[in-house]
């Protein structure tokens, strides 16, 4: 496994990858604010073909848009993720695909949800993307989306922290498993 943008604390340990996001990191293309971000942490591994990524994820969230999950990167401008986000006062599921320019969903998650389950599949030009909270059954579809077929990318965990002064995240059973194209 690889880091993209490396945070300054982080350690691993018996199956939990521990991090904490450095403040004024983010992954965005220009929609709605006008920017340009790709500071982001991402701990992944590189993949070609079809694959399944799952993680769980909890993380002590505070600040504006404090987010921590998974995602798929083709490159600076092709990319998902993924997870939870912080927003107006409370976690939500947040998935953003970026295709030059990002494209933000929200929904709602439980109240008092402390940890998410993402399970990912990469197949061809797509990415199913499903979620239980606090370890329910089974994984509720989130979202279906499109990303380049027949590119590398770099796939994991990822966190940021765009507003606040920074948060410590976990992530457990972390894997990724190649499978038949």
């Amino acid at each position: 496994m690889i880091w993209l943008n490396e945070p300054a604390r982080w350690s691993q340990a018996d199956g939990e990858l521990r991090v904490s996001a450095d403040a004024g990191t983010d992954f965005w293309r220009t929609t709605g604010y006008g920017y340009v971000r790709d500071t982001g942490h991402l701990y992944g591994e590189r993949v070609d073909g079809a694959f399944d990524l799952s993680v769980r994820v909890r993380g002590a969230y505070a600040a504006q848009y404090d987010q921590a999950g998974a995602m798929v990167r083709v490159d600076e401008r092709r990319w998902l993720k993924t997870g939870i986000e912080y927003f107006d006062g409370r976690m939500r599921l947040s998935t953003v695909v970026t295709l030059d320019y990002s494209s933000w969903a929200v929904g709602e998650l439980p109240r008092g949800t402390s940890e998410i389950s993402l399970h990912l599949a990469r197949r061809g030009d797509s990415v199913e993307i499903r979620y239980a909270a606090d370890g329910g059954e089974p994984a509720e579809l989130a979202a279906v989306v499109y990303l380049p077929p027949d590119e590398t990318v770099l796939a994991g965990a990822m966190c940021a922290a765009p507003e606040g002064e920074g948060f410590d995240v976990s992530f457990r059973d972390l894997a990724i498993v190649r499978r038949p194209s």
